[in-house]
């Protein structure tokens, strides 16, 4: 097996390859929460969020392409396979069935909220390791915590 040689020392290279590969799993697993909310929204804002979802699912989708490129040129073979997300993602999804626009907007929000939390973490734990990983995961986080702000314009005032 021939294996890409990475630029990085290790255990620089554990760390920014262990900071892409969750990062990863989370932006895959978003776009699975974005197309099921996607989906099934009814309610009377259905079509901006509807739309609005898209974006999500675009920008999730995107930067895993990125993300898992990143990890590849450092030697790091990324891994999105479809049990890969599901034994390792953990952020809450949608229930089954029809999902009121208010829940869509109140899950994304969340969702969206923890991920930023993470990605943070990982911006923290690769500025001595990597700083392109680290720059990319600022960007990264930069574009989530936009479509986070959106989303909870959505319910505002709230209704709690």
């Amino acid at each position: 097996m021939t294996m890409v040689r990475s630029t990085l020392p290790e255990p620089a290279r554990g760390i920014a390859g262990d900071a892409l590969q969750e990062s990863l799993v989370d932006l895959l697993g978003l776009s699975l929460i974005g197309k099921q909310a996607h989906w099934n929204i009814v309610g009377p804002r259905f079509r901006s969020i509807h739309l609005q979802l898209d974006e999500v699912v675009s920008t999730a989708r995107s930067y895993a392409d990125q993300v898992a490129e990143r990890a590849a040129a450092l030697g790091v073979s990324p891994d999105g396979r479809p049990e890969t997300v599901a034994a390792r993602f953990d952020l809450q999804g949608p229930k089954e069935g029809w999902l009121r626009d208010t829940e869509v907007v109140r899950l994304l929000v969340e969702a969206l909220e923890t991920a930023i939390g993470r990605l943070r973490k990982r911006i923290d734990a690769t500025e001595e390791a990597d700083k392109v990983t680290q720059d990319l995961l600022i960007s990264l986080t930069y574009e989530l915590e936009k479509q986070r702000w959106m989303f909870e314009a959505e319910n505002w005032p709230r209704e709690d």
